[in-house]
């Protein structure tokens, strides 16, 4: 495959769901790069609601946010039946495996520890969609 086939993700909407407008921002840069359609929420009952009217493809939630964390956001997501294949992937600044089971106990496909390069996002998006098979 070639190295343009490789980052092009045109279309594809992606939702980021942080507390940190600098994480927000920079995934949505970095993504923005190769063509992704970057959606971004504050927490995750800002998500929620923009979930249901843009249905993003791909999710990635911050385990660590106020009033609704990631693993619960995550939950909500998975637990309606027209976002249970929708991938969710948990960002975190801890590494530790309690935290990727505990993503996965809730229904999160990957894992991605902060801070991410830009291939850590395109990675875990070419893994868990039809842009990267």
């Amino acid at each position: 495959m070639s190295e343009e086939m490789d980052h092009d993700f045109q279309g594809l909407k992606v939702m980021v769901i942080d507390d940190s407008k600098t994480i927000r921002n920079s995934a949505a840069r970095l993504l923005g790069k190769v063509g992704c359609q970057v959606l971004t929420a504050i927490d995750g009952f800002e998500a929620l609601a923009k979930i249901v009217d843009d249905e993003p493809d791909v999710v990635f939630v911050d385990i660590m946010m106020p009033r609704l964390d990631g693993y619960q956001t995550c939950a909500l997501i998975k637990n309606n039946p027209r976002f249970r294949q929708t991938p969710v992937i948990m960002l975190s600044s801890k590494d530790g495996l309690f935290d990727k089971a505990r993503g996965r106990i809730v229904g999160s496909e990957h894992y991605v520890t902060k801070p991410f390069s830009a291939e850590d996002l395109i990675g875990a998006i070419k893994k868990h969609t039809s842009k990267g098979n």
